[in-house]
């Protein structure tokens, strides 16, 4: 599939946004499934505390009835209160036993609801048979005495009895009450504990969640624009080529967009410029076969420097008259050649005044002494070649380095 370039690159900043909103996403459900965790705990938690404290009433009202019944004889309407705070007793402590709680508090609640149980059917019966002992004790104070004594001490009897269980439970009851809340602190600290390893839990999977979104951007912030630079880099490449004037490059690129149009221009480009080349050199060697034919005609000397004196062309007369071959002078510097003194001063002089110099007398001599000898000596034994007149005539180029030089050494003035 070709994509432009303008497609790409909006798909590149369409995958980032969704990467944000992604990461965002979940990072949220994070921090919202921590919200509700910690909130389904502290619900419950709130729950059991308010219940605890509804246990701890309803227990406290016990014991205080209880008190009340230590008298020695079951009061109906104090029985009556103490069975209605039993029955809401009962009810508290039904409802604790439906929330979570570890084995050991279930343990206890059962024991509770026992003991409240056991303790509500003890007081209801001695309110039945309460009654029933009045009526008995009434029955004997009208038919005589004996009888008045044995119904009056079964009723004591019965009232010392139950007054001792209900004693007897209440005790039990707030023993287990006090167990229970016990094991509720400790409870607490593991619902502690279990708040803290979910906020380690979420913090652990934000983390991940970070740490995996960080490296696939990381991934994409090098992969899709190194899709998108490569073309790019392609066509520096290239145009580097051309500025080092290499020909023999292009640019393979085969997609339809931007780029692809671009990079075909440019392949056009290179083929013209080629081509041109290829006319320029040719018209630049038909040119240079002209002049050389030109220069070998006349009966002149004719050197050719550019503005680092470095040697671009001598005629047939020149080459003859020094003795010197063509791959020992050109594209070198004159000084590191064999040209003649007087020839590299009269250049150096044109160089640096960047003038033109006419008939500047110069004699030439061909130099035979050996390696090593001292100039002063070897002069003394060098032949005369050439003595005439050196014209040198500026080529003037775009900057100063580009200038060419051209000398024409002739025997007689030249006007």
């Amino acid at each position: 599939m070709n994509l432009s370039l303008k497609n790409r690159v909006a798909i590149s900043f369409v995958l980032a946004n969704v990467v944000i909103v992604v990461l965002g996403l979940m990072v949220f459900h994070y921090l919202d499934g921590l919200n509700k965790s910690i909130e389904k705990i502290m619900v419950e938690a709130n729950r059991i505390t308010l219940l605890t404290d509804e246990i701890r009433i309803s227990a406290v009202s016990i014991l205080k009835y209880q008190r009340k019944l230590s008298g020695g004889r079951i009061q109906v309407d104090t029985a009556e209160r103490m069975i209605a705070v039993c029955e809401n007793f009962l009810a508290q402590l039904q409802t604790l036993e439906t929330l979570p709680q570890n084995n050991d508090i279930r343990q206890v609640i059962s024991k509770m609801i026992v003991y409240v149980d056991a303790m509500q059917v003890l007081l209801k019966k001695s309110i039945a048979l309460a009654p029933a002992a009045t009526s008995s004790l009434d029955l004997a104070t009208a038919t005589g005495g004996g009888t008045q004594v044995k119904s009056g001490t079964l009723s004591s009897v019965l009232t010392v009895t139950s007054i001792a269980s209900v004693g007897e439970l209440a005790d039990k009851i707030l023993e287990s009450f006090s167990e229970f809340q016990d094991l509720q602190y400790f409870q607490s600290g593991e619902r502690n504990q279990q708040i803290k390893k979910i906020i380690r839990k979420t913090k652990r999977n934000m983390m991940y969640t970070l740490i995996i979104t960080f490296v696939g951007t990381m991934l994409l912030g090098l992969v899709i624009p190194g899709k998108i630079a490569l073309p790019f880099k392609k066509i520096s490449d290239a145009i580097r080529e051309l500025q080092s004037c290499n020909f023999d490059v292009s640019i393979y690129y085969d997609r339809d967009d931007e780029i692809g149009e671009m990079a075909k221009e440019i392949n056009k480009m290179i083929v013209n410029l080629k081509q041109f080349e290829e006319l320029r050199a040719e018209r630049i060697l038909i040119e240079g076969r002209k002049f050389d034919t030109l220069a070998n005609m006349v009966k002149k000397h004719i050197l050719i420097a550019n503005a680092k004196a470095e040697l671009i062309y001598l005629n047939n007369n020149l080459y003859s008259l020094l003795q010197l071959q063509s791959d020992d002078i050109i594209n070198k510097v004159m000084r590191d050649t064999r040209i003649p003194v007087a020839i590299i001063e009269c250049y150096e002089l044109a160089i640096k005044r960047r003038s033109k110099m006419d008939n500047i007398e110069i004699a030439i001599h061909q130099e035979k002494h050996p390696d090593g000898m001292d100039d002063a000596v070897a002069n003394k034994g060098e032949q005369l070649i050439f003595s005439g007149y050196a014209n040198i005539i500026p080529i003037r180029g775009k900057e100063s380095s580009l200038d060419y030089y051209l000398m024409i050494l002739s025997e007689e003035l030249i006007v």
